[in-house]
């Protein structure tokens, strides 16, 4: 739980990370989400009145965004807490990385989350193979064409790892296919950082990315301006 978060969505947010992933992304700052068992049960009503609590410091903006780990592997279930938030008058968001697309996430989309933000992983199969352990980068840009066609509101996010990420091509190519969606109303570039590497050495995994380095100011610049040309807004979280 987050009770202030500012960087998961509009205005101030209470944040909950849910259990459990498919994907091993290279980079993830929360590996110990990963893992589908353990965690640590919450009673729906107490979520609901947790944010009820807040609603005070919400204001017009804020609300309540369910993150990760994939929250979308508990659909089902968050179709009643997000039932419950807009029965309260609260702002509903998921952060997601699109691999999941069932009835039961279709319908939590389409009645109940106000917001999705997208992790657009790679715009190449064998980069996307090679940064999330999973194939078939396209299950996606399917779960991004479902919520264009809703008409309802979207986010995307990306990761910049400079010679993974970052290059010219691989950011045309993230604008171009995305140009002509109307639902998009930014997109957020996350710089890499390696502040979850601690967590990865405390579970006994490789940290493949040892090496990498984070980017410096001009490629953060030279990468937004590239992606303003396709998107309404930019933002360098």
């Amino acid at each position: 739980m987050e009770s202030f978060g500012t960087h998961d969505g509009p205005g101030i947010r209470m944040v909950v990370f849910l259990q459990g992933c498919k994907l091993k992304c290279l980079y993830c700052h929360n590996p110990d989400s990963i893992d589908t068992h353990g965690g640590t049960e919450h009673d729906i009503e107490e979520l609901v009145q947790r944010a009820i609590n807040m609603k005070s410091y919400f204001g017009k903006k804020g609300g309540v965004t369910v993150s990760g780990g994939e929250p979308l592997l508990q659909s089902k279930e968050l179709i009643h807490f997000f039932k419950r938030l807009k029965e309260e008058g609260i702002h509903t968001n998921i952060d997601t990385n699109g691999r999941v697309l069932n009835h039961f996430t279709e319908a939590l989309l389409d009645n109940y989350t106000d917001l999705v933000m997208l992790d657009i992983k790679h715009m190449e199969e064998a980069g996307y193979r090679a940064l999330t352990g999973a194939k078939s980068k396209e299950t996606t840009f399917k779960f991004a064409a479902y919520r264009e066609a809703s008409g309802k509101k979207m986010w995307l996010r990306y990761v910049l790892i400079p010679g993974l990420t970052n290059t010219p091509e691989l950011l045309h190519a993230l604008g171009a296919h995305f140009k002509e969606y109307q639902t998009i109303e930014k997109i957020e570039l996350q710089p890499y950082h390696k502040l979850g590497v601690h967590k990865w050495k405390a579970l006994g995994w490789k940290y493949e990315l040892e090496d990498a380095r984070e980017n410096t100011p001009e490629e953060l610049k030279e990468a937004a301006a590239i992606l303003n040309k396709y998107f309404k807004e930019v933002k360098i979280n």
